[in-house]
């Protein structure tokens, strides 16, 4: 079992004909992802990949092709509005790959996305995708390094969700579902919405969950965890080292007013029951250690 996205997930690409978004949706379908329509607007009845027909509008795709999950290619000045397109069309799941979105676009997003509560789901922006290795792959995540397995991920970094499958694959273990769910400070899912999935699924026994400094995200995952978590949960917090107020590489790692420091995050996850890996290269073997 997994959580969000199987193999009955059916795909839809906004900004498939683009350079990102083309490269990305066919290694998408080359995982074995059912990619069953493209969206650029202007470019409806068009074929990608010879098979993938491409629609002017979200609405039309999901009309004719049934798709009931985006995946967004789409340039930051546009990205906002492409999420909204398909909250109105009804999609279960947006996915948005794209950085730099404007706060103010996004705050809009926000608004919207509250009104549609157990009928939407949207992971990013700025983030990697999801992945159920040998189902499902929306993002950029290396598919390849993927292993089907038992063990949750999740994450506001990318390439820190890469070395943490990574390790866990090493290691003989696999993952049930792995989600990066961005750094920005106005975003879709957070820890807790992962975690209460991850908590739910039966076949998820355990959960990797890396955070960074800024904000309070952790913090508030960790008062979840400590209430509610029956699985054990291995942490990694990025930026022990960073200056005090120094913005890092996500727009939501920085830190003021003395909270969201790497020191207070991982005191409350040390409290809430959790093990915080020292290092990067520690997360598999912590959690490991727990099970």
């Amino acid at each position: 079992m997994s959580i969000i996205v199987g193999k009955d997930t059916r795909v839809l690409v906004q900004g498939i004909t683009g350079s990102a978004g083309g490269f990305h949706a066919k290694q998408c379908m080359q995982y074995g992802t059912q990619v069953v329509a493209g969206v650029t607007p202007g470019r409806g009845g068009e074929k990608f990949e010879s098979s993938v027909p491409v629609f002017d509008t979200v609405r039309d795709a999901v009309r004719h092709t049934g798709a009931n999950a985006s995946l967004i290619f789409v340039p930051p000045p546009g990205a906002a509005d492409a999420i909204l397109e398909a909250f109105d069309a009804g999609l279960e799941l947006v996915v948005c790959i794209t950085e730099g979105i404007p706060v103010m676009d996004m705050l809009k997003v926000r608004r919207v996305l509250e009104t549609l509560t157990g009928k939407t789901r949207l992971i990013g922006p700025n983030c990697p995708g999801i992945i159920t290795p040998g189902a499902c792959k929306m993002g950029i995540m290396p598919g390849h390094i993927h292993k089907p397995g038992n063990i949750g991920v999740v994450s506001k970094s990318g390439t820190l969700t890469y070395e943490a499958v990574g390790q866990l694959t090493a290691l003989g273990i696999g993952q049930s579902t792995c989600i990066g769910i961005g750094g920005d400070p106005v975003a879709g899912m957070d820890f807790i919405d992962v975690l209460d999935l991850f908590n739910k699924d039966p076949d998820t026994h355990g959960v990797i969950m890396i955070g960074e400094i800024g904000g309070g995200a952790e913090e508030r995952g960790a008062e979840w965890i400590k209430a509610n978590m029956k699985k054990p949960v291995a942490a990694f917090i990025a930026g022990t080292t960073a200056p005090p107020g120094k913005r890092m590489g996500h727009a939501g790692a920085i830190i003021s007013g003395g909270q969201g420091t790497a020191a207070a995050k991982i005191a409350a996850l040390e409290a809430a029951g959790c093990k915080v890996a020292p290092t990067p290269s520690d997360m598999a073997t912590t959690l490991r250690s727990m099970m």
